[in-house]
């Protein structure tokens, strides 16, 4: 298994993490856990490799066209055949660019994007099969964002107030900034909350907590740090804190993750 990363292009840098591809030449069945990065993802499944995702105790055959929502919990999923897929991946609040519904709804689910988009995305999906230059693939949907950008561009004002709110709640997400904030910008604390969630799918607290939850499942896979150590830096009170909420993200401890294999998101760190 590899994955590449690809930068968009200067005038989507604003709102396009990073595309990726994913390539896997193995037939081996595995399963796996994707755990809450607080960014959404478009996947366009590009291979013959088949993905099913566990909703309510049974999985299901992801489709072909892959959005992801908000993931706030561990999703199981599990991989059968060869895979290629070309992934695109949002900035936390930067996914409401592209769609008309508020983006709350989406969560904790995969969406077959056809239905969403309609006939655009299928006539995109196939012009991807038709053609295995990765810079070609990515010409390709950079044109498609850039139409959507123009067709949705009266959403940009509240997203914008929204990634600013988003900045400013990074380092302080107490209720008393909370309140700083919402005066600042002439808005009620619920409206503030409201306006996060529409956006993002997150509530400004679940937005910390993630996003201190991901520097910690960083510097596991890249330090010898101890659980302490992390703890601390990654922004807890004490490391009872700290294995809580990661055994909440992850459904198991920081020591049985080490202890196991988790090959999608040992990748993607």
């Amino acid at each position: 298994m590899q994955f590449q990363y690809f930068l968009p292009s200067e005038i989507l840098k604003p709102y396009i993490k990073h595309y990726y591809i994913f390539e896997s030449d193995s037939d081996k069945e595995f399963e796996d856990t994707v755990f809450p990065s607080g960014e959404m993802e478009i996947i366009f499944n590009l291979g013959d490799g088949i993905w099913e995702s566990l909703v309510d105790q049974t999985f299901y055959k992801t489709p072909k066209i892959e959005f992801w929502g908000q993931i706030t919990k561990p999703l199981s999923i599990k991989s059968q055949g060869k895979h290629m897929m070309l992934g695109i991946r949002f900035y936390t609040h930067t996914a409401a660019y592209f769609f008309k519904d508020d983006i709350g709804i989406f969560n904790n689910q995969i969406f077959d994007l056809e239905d969403i988009v309609g006939n655009p995305i299928k006539k995109l999906h196939e012009q991807l099969l038709e053609t295995s230059d990765i810079k070609k693939r990515i010409e390709l949907i950079e044109a498609f964002l850039i139409q959507k950008i123009i067709t949705n561009d009266k959403r940009a004002d509240k997203i914008e107030k929204v990634a600013h709110i988003l900045s400013s709640l990074l380092n302080d997400p107490t209720e008393s900034n909370i309140n700083s904030i919402s005066v600042k910008y002439g808005i009620t604390p619920r409206y503030l909350h409201k306006l996060v969630f529409q956006h993002t799918g997150l509530a400004p607290k679940a937005f910390n907590k993630i996003k201190r939850f991901q520097h910690s499942l960083k510097l596991i896979n890249t330090t010898e740090y101890p659980f302490t150590s992390i703890a601390y830096d990654s922004g807890y009170f004490d490391q009872s804190h700290f294995i809580r909420d990661f055994k909440s993200f992850t459904g198991t401890t920081p020591t049985s993750y080490l202890e196991n294999q988790f090959p999608i998101n040992q990748l993607i760190i």
